[in-house]
């Protein structure tokens, strides 16, 4: 698949996202930083979260009341409070084009979709709470724009049938698929990285990956070794700021270090061909006498 002007997939370096998602809480000056930190990092693309909170938000969860920065609020007053609107959107996505970054954006709901299909990024995220909801999905694929599912907190069979429900409408190289566990932060135990390789095996066509939300860079680091394709990371300012998924997140100097031990664990995987290196012929040479 083809994301701005990066090929993705088998034979290509590792895609790497710098997930900004609502890390900014709703303060544009904050998400511009987080567009600098992915970009000075080595990320390849920046991404953030587009909600129409009345939408989005399960009618049962908007009177609750939440304990914010801007003192007590419903949840859904704070919903909309932290809501970068479709024109900081698009202002993001300038600033990060200008960077040499992606522009990806998470859509939870249809007007959302419209948004950011209407400013042009270049791809579509459906998060792994919207992976149930059909017609997002068919509607984000009929957008002609690549699509990257997340599948956290679904069962194999739920993937299936939202795979198939957009290989309906487009050609697998429009498509990815990204394990993850929905959990912020997530316990090692419950990482499974090996159901990258199950996601392989079931969709060779399509382009696998890994979205991380424990805490530091092993696991995605690792998933690279297992032939994750495309790599995003929750990136934030500062791992102390308020927030729900800040605890998940990595700070930019941490980020740089995976970006950088991706780039190395690329190069050490090789071709996974057997042989002798001309630099072994010294060492052959030495310690059997010939070469």
């Amino acid at each position: 698949m083809i994301i701005g002007s990066k090929r993705v997939g088998i034979g290509q370096p590792t895609y790497i996202v710098a997930e900004g998602g609502i890390n900014h809480n709703g303060d544009i000056e904050i998400a511009y930083k987080l567009v600098d930190a992915a970009a000075e990092a080595g990320a390849n693309a920046i991404k953030f979260q587009k909600r129409t909170p009345r939408l989005a938000t399960p009618r049962a969860e908007w009177d609750k009341v939440r304990d914010t920065p801007w003192g007590l609020l419903s949840y859904i007053e704070y919903r909309e409070k932290i809501e970068l609107d479709i024109t900081e959107h698009s202002r993001l996505m300038k600033r990060a084009h200008s960077l040499g970054l992606g522009f990806i954006d998470s859509v939870w709901d249809m007007q959302s979709l419209a948004d950011v299909i209407g400013i042009g990024v270049d791809a579509i995220k459906i998060p792994s709470a919207m992976l149930t909801n059909l017609g997002l999905i068919e509607s984000s694929i009929t957008a002609m724009r690549p699509v990257i599912l997340s599948t956290g907190m679904s069962t194999a069979e739920e993937i299936s049938t939202a795979v198939s429900c957009a290989q309906d409408k487009a050609e697998s190289k429009s498509l990815a698929v990204l394990h993850c566990t929905s959990t912020y932060p997530c316990d090692p135990a419950e990482l499974n990285l090996l159901a990258i390789m199950g996601l392989q095996l079931k969709y060779p066509n399509l382009v696998i990956g890994y979205s991380n939300h424990s805490p530091g860079i092993i696991a995605a680091v690792s998933a690279v070794t297992l032939g994750a394709k495309i790599v995003e990371a929750h990136i934030t300012l500062d791992r102390t700021a308020w927030g729900t998924d800040q605890a998940a997140s990595i700070e930019p100097g941490g980020f740089k270090r995976m970006v950088d031990y991706i780039r190395t664990t690329e190069k050490s995987l090789g071709d996974g061909i057997k042989k002798v290196y001309n630099s072994e012929l010294s060492s052959m040479l030495k310690l059997r006498g010939t070469v």
